[in-house]
């Protein structure tokens, strides 16, 4: 990817990191962080020990026990058997916790982000309304489709962190790139104007959301890594967790907003552009 195709990714990402730094969208992250951690407090104080105590039962009647410490020995990880109910059941949770997150932020903060994005940049931007809730509920829907199962799938990684990163990456570089574009330009792209940017930006898109899923994987290696420490601390990690995604996903929010709002105007400019060219020749 040459200087040119970079340069418009940096520029989204310093602005984005500006505004994140702002009272506003710290603020924005309180209440999404809230909500989730009202549901995911409520399910684990009622739910997380017979969870425990079913996976348990699992693990002794199908002789779970030998099998997995015999897999982790094979990576040198055999000091993990006598965590490895708890280490399977936060594995379980997490991508739950992780779509939870994202949409309580899709619903309550990403408007926030529009509205702030082109309040403080691009107010002379035209709303052409190419998008609707339903449009963005059904790439929702159909993104978390193919990524939980993708994800389920790619646990076994976590025997190995360097590769659990780059997987993990991946994963949420294709979910994010998907979903936030479409919200992004939303409001003021036409259907055509957003077909169209996706289509041109799909590699700096992809390399927002790889870099978004990077970050995006570190809380959940540490909040695993902590827990397999010390299980007791697994509330406290599970509430730190959650408070960084929301953070994550609102950065990820701005930079997407700002680079396809920019990426929007340099397209409409362009065709006005050349509107006067045909109109003179």
């Amino acid at each position: 990817m040459n200087q040119n195709l970079l340069r418009p990714v940096l520029t989204a990402y310093g602005r984005a990191l500006m505004s994140q730094l702002t009272g506003k969208m710290l603020l924005l992250s309180v209440i999404p962080f809230l909500l989730s951690l009202l549901l995911w407090g409520a399910l684990l104080w009622t739910g997380l020990q017979p969870m425990l105590d079913t996976m348990h039962a699992l693990f002794a009647d199908y002789g779970l026990f030998s099998t997995s410490g015999s897999v982790l020995s094979t990576f040198g990880l055999g000091f993990l058997k006598t965590v490895i109910v708890p280490l399977v059941a936060l594995l379980t949770l997490l991508p739950l916790m992780v779509v939870s997150s994202l949409l309580f932020m899709g619903v309550v903060a990403m408007p926030a982000i529009v509205r702030h994005v082109s309040q403080r940049q691009f107010a002379q931007l035209e709303k052409k309304q190419g998008g609707s809730f339903i449009g963005s509920l059904m790439v929702n829907l159909s993104g978390f489709l193919v990524f939980v199962p993708l994800w389920l799938f790619s646990l076994p990684l976590y025997a190995i962190a360097p590769i659990a990163i780059i997987a993990q990456a991946a994963l949420w570089g294709w979910l994010t790139q998907r979903v936030m574009s479409y919200d992004a330009l939303s409001e003021h792209a036409s259907e055509e104007e957003r077909t169209t940017i996706i289509k041109a930006h799909k590699r700096q898109l992809m390399l927002i959301g790889i870099f978004s899923g990077a970050a995006g994987a570190l809380p959940g290696i540490v909040w695993i890594g902590g827990t397999i420490v010390a299980v007791f601390l697994f509330p406290f990690l599970a509430a730190l967790s959650i408070w960084l995604y929301v953070v994550i996903f609102i950065f990820t929010g701005l930079w997407f907003q700002y680079y396809c709002m920019q990426a929007l105007a340099d397209l409409r400019g362009a065709r006005a552009r050349s509107e006067v060219v045909q109109t003179v020749s």
